[in-house]
């Protein structure tokens, strides 16, 4: 026998967990016209997704990709403005690491505002802008997303909020 495997997409809630399951066709009166007459199909069901992807999915869906900062993978981005800056970036990265804060650099030569809109469209949650100014006064300028106004702060002051902010709300 030939056998043909259709596909269908349903955008409903997920079903079983089950890899594969042989579904009745009498549930869903399911029949087939060939060249012998008409005859009961028989219908493979095929669920490609387990539970726990289903679940990330459904998170991802939820929070329309804006996870919440204890959770986001990329929790920080932290952008040079100047490639002077970019002993500081690494610095600020570590800094941030070594507090649990899961923080990366972008020290490419792009210009800030590049960096800014494409770490947004990524869903950063805290982008850093570091500069000149912000070498010399210890600081960095903090983006949250959704938010479009900027704020400078100490960077010991920032990494003491963001490590509470990216711990998990069951451990605080």
């Amino acid at each position: 026998h030939d056998y043909q495997f259709w596909e269908v997409l349903a955008f409903g809630p997920a079903g079983e967990a089950h890899p594969l399951r042989w579904v009745d066709s009498w549930a869903v009166a399911l029949k087939s016209d060939d060249y012998h007459g008409e005859r009961r199909a028989t219908m493979l069901h095929r669920a490609t997704l387990g539970s726990f992807e289903r679940f990330i999915g459904i998170l991802i869906e939820e929070h329309a990709g804006k996870l919440p900062f204890w959770l986001a993978p990329r929790q920080v981005v932290v952008a040079s403005i100047t490639s002077e800056a970019d002993d500081y970036v690494a610095e600020v990265v570590e800094t941030l690491k070594a507090a649990g804060v899961r923080a990366e650099a972008d020290m490419r030569n792009e210009k800030i505002n590049y960096k800014v809109r494409e770490h947004s469209v990524g869903k950063v949650p805290v982008i850093l802008a570091v500069g000149a100014r912000e070498v010399e006064e210890r600081t960095v300028s903090v983006r949250r997303l959704g938010q479009k106004q900027t704020s400078v702060q100490p960077l010991d002051a920032l990494t003491a909020e963001l490590a509470q902010d990216a711990t998990p709300p069951d451990l605080r």
